[in-house]
């Protein structure tokens, strides 16, 4: 990999790094947001989902004119909105204003994810891509390691308005950075711009084409069934499990700690061994501790962090090839479209996710939260079936590879050869 790639994704992973911890930060203030504005946990769910409903939808939209712009502007104008949304989070004064303030956050937010991997795929090829996703990817580890703890430590000794300050903050001394180092990502506009697809044409295109349709699929399961045991996991930890507001962030400590060293590992792996393979892998490891948090005995919090941190790790470790085989079903010159497609579908189920948990969970008078095990069985449920999902993702591809492959053969023995004297 060149120094300039490097520093395309490192920028990248720090703009990441943001926009990921602004989303996170949410869940865990779950136990400072319930009490402070005496809501109940649907109130505290719709919060959640309101960014992600709001990103999906304006992920959608964007779907239908993302590839006729320049992919760095279309990114620099989502994170600009995005800034100005998690600032009005910050100097939010009320429950209801606080909802008005992550819709408008999730309004730009739903850009960003889409043209970050958009820009990677460009970047990178296929062979050396999951590893460019794991580099990507580290940006949720540091965000574990050192985003969520740190924004807990502000809400503990300042107010829970302060992690949004911190993100907007951040994102205010990144943007000349990538202003200045991100190169200018328009070699997909004279495709884009020649096909003139309309956006009925483009929504036909995906639902006629099998391997777009299985790849949604699968960023729909993988996010609906990690969220269904992320937003109440901090309350359950304090309320149910008695932990205190000092250690319950040395989960996300400790998780994102060992994802910062797992994530480049397995992406390097997925790119040797096969990504379907590494991704069954950590499907299958993933059962193990869903089944252990959401049914977690009263046990030394060490041991609380050993299982805790093993999810991290799978749970991380399942997105690297996942998205290395969704960002390769379609073209450069449709990839912004359909990774916009992608991200609103995956910000779509992340709230559905929490709307789901909202009426399921209940918050008793005392703070404790009951039914948070059926969580954990109904997102088991949803991981294994991406099992079979990924399983007809990757064998449509391989056809799809092997038959372009015998094409490029039979061109070439077909070619004329020149007479030698």
């Amino acid at each position: 990999m060149s120094t300039k790639e490097r520093i395309i994704l490192l920028l990248l992973a720090s703009l990441n790094f943001t926009h990921i911890l602004d989303f996170m930060i949410m869940m865990p203030l779950g136990n400072y947001l319930m009490p402070h504005f005496n809501i109940s946990a649907q109130e505290f769910s719709l919060v959640v989902a309101a960014y992600t409903f709001s990103a999906g939808t304006s992920g959608f939209t964007a779907a239908f004119f993302v590839d006729r712009f320049d992919r760095k502007k279309v990114l620099l104008f989502g994170y600009t909105g995005f800034l100005i949304g998690t600032l009005a989070c910050a100097i939010a004064p009320t429950y209801h204003l606080l909802l008005a303030a992550r819709i408008l956050a999730g309004m730009f937010g739903g850009l960003i994810g889409a043209q970050v991997l958009s820009i990677v795929a460009d970047l990178i090829p296929y062979d050396r891509r999951a590893s460019a996703m794991g580099m990507i990817m580290a940006a949720f580890s540091v965000a574990s390691v050192f985003g969520v703890p740190f924004a807990l430590y502000l809400s503990k000794t300042l107010s829970w308005h302060a992690p949004f300050y911190f993100v907007a903050g951040l994102g205010i001394i990144l943007m000349p950075l990538l202003i200045r180092y991100i190169p200018r990502m328009d070699g997909h506009l004279k495709a884009a711009r020649e096909s003139k697809t309309t956006p009925l044409e483009l929504i036909k295109g995906i639902g006629s084409d099998k391997n777009q349709l299985l790849a949604l699929s699968l960023s729909a399961t993988m996010m609906l069934g990690h969220f269904l045991i992320i937003p109440f996991l901090n309350p359950f930890m304090e309320f149910n499990m008695g932990f205190s507001k000092t250690q319950t962030p040395m989960v996300y400590l400790v998780g994102g700690f060992l994802t910062l060293f797992s994530s480049p590992i397995i992406g390097k792996l997925s790119d040797k061994s096969g990504k379907f393979k590494m991704f069954s892998y950590m499907i299958l490891l993933g059962v193990f501790p869903i089944a252990f948090i959401t049914n977690m005995p009263h046990i030394p919090f060490a041991l609380v962090l050993c299982v805790t941190g093993f999810w991290f790790v799978v749970s991380s470790g399942r997105a690297i090839p996942a998205q290395a085989m969704i960002s390769n079903v379609v073209p450069p010159q449709k990839r912004g479209s359909f990774m916009s497609f992608n991200s609103s579908i995956q910000q779509m189920f992340v709230g559905l996710a929490s709307v789901i948990v909202g009426f399921i969970v209940v918050r008793k008078p005392d703070n404790t939260i009951m039914h948070y095990n059926i969580t954990g069985y109904m997102s088991i449920a949803v991981i294994l079936s991406c099992l079979v999902i990924a399983y007809f993702l990757n064998r449509a591809m391989t056809n799809v590879a092997a038959t372009a492959q015998k094409n490029s053969a039979t061109e070439t023995a077909a070619l004329p050869v020149e007479e030698t004297v």
